[in-house]
């Protein structure tokens, strides 16, 4: 990334539209409750994705997410997606998603992009997965990325995916509590643990283990900053001040409303900075 040329980074943006495949018919239904939850819009392909960013001179980190064993929804590739940030290396990183339960296929695949397209990271979604994070199942991918010093990032919290769906789509909230990380963190010490969200019903879980593993960071996307938790805001003015990352959810939420709710919510000046784009050089080794 060219560092200097940035106003901020976004840890957090999805891969919506492919270039390559049609839109599963499986995943129209859980797409459309979630533009529903979220009020949201027309999803951009990525190369629409890719040029809204440039025009803000917001670095971003995109994935996919690989739903195909619990949603049984095609995921968009994560070749397509190593492939646009590679043309956009000034601006772009690529994170990849795997299913843990695809067991030793999982691994080689995780291997192979590393090696092969140049992925920085990768991205799981306990609840669209349905596995806890703590569970040895994940651990032979985790220690792929724990070898290659990678980060992490992990749904936590409400998931808006299967929001208002009969059953919620099958989906179960259980499995995003972020205190499973705890044991992630802990059984991983060279992997960055990212824990996506505002962690609504379970926001002081993900402030103490962040508080308590140095490898643990908070991206706080998906909500706008005026709604966040009090106690969220206070550890990111104080304690926790130098672990908190600017995530957008785009294209469910924009990066511009976000860092403006972000300037006129209760954060501190002096933070602003930190949470924009300093704290993620750290997070994503950058610097």
């Amino acid at each position: 990334m060219n560092l200097q040329e940035l106003v901020a980074i976004d840890v957090h943006t999805h891969a919506e539209v492919s270039c390559r495949q049609p839109v599963d018919e499986v995943w129209r239904e859980y797409e459309e409750a979630a533009s529903k939850y979220f009020k949201s819009g027309k999803r951009p392909t990525i190369a629409e994705t890719v040029a809204y960013y440039r025009e803000r001179r917001i670095g971003l980190v995109m994935f996919t997410v690989d739903s195909e064993s619990e949603i049984g929804a095609r995921r968009i590739p994560n070749e397509e997606v190593a492939e646009a940030a590679q043309a956009n290396s000034d601006i772009m990183i690529a994170f990849a998603s795997i299913d843990p339960h695809k067991g030793k296929f999982g691994v080689r695949e995780a291997r192979r992009l590393i090696r092969d397209h140049g992925i920085k990271g990768f991205k799981f979604h306990p609840t669209t997965q349905g596995f806890f994070p703590n569970d040895r199942m994940a651990y032979p991918l985790y220690e792929v990325i724990a070898e290659h010093k990678l980060p992490a990032i992990f749904h936590s919290g409400h998931s808006g995916i299967g929001t208002g769906m009969p059953g919620g789509g099958g989906l179960r909230l259980k499995y995003s509590n972020p205190i499973h990380l705890d044991d992630v963190a802990a059984d991983f010490p060279d992997m960055t643990v990212i824990i996506a969200h505002p962690s609504w019903p379970w926001q002081d879980e993900a402030l103490s283990v962040c508080l308590h593993k140095p490898n643990v960071y908070i991206d706080l996307s998906g909500w706008s900053p005026k709604y966040f938790p009090a106690q969220l805001v206070q550890y990111a003015n104080s304690q926790l001040k130098r672990k908190m990352l600017f995530g957008s959810d785009f294209p469910l939420i924009s990066p511009d409303r976000w860092i403006k709710d972000f300037k006129e919510a209760a954060f501190k000046p002096e933070v602003h900075d930190l949470i924009l784009k300093e704290n993620a050089i750290a997070a994503l080794g950058l610097g």
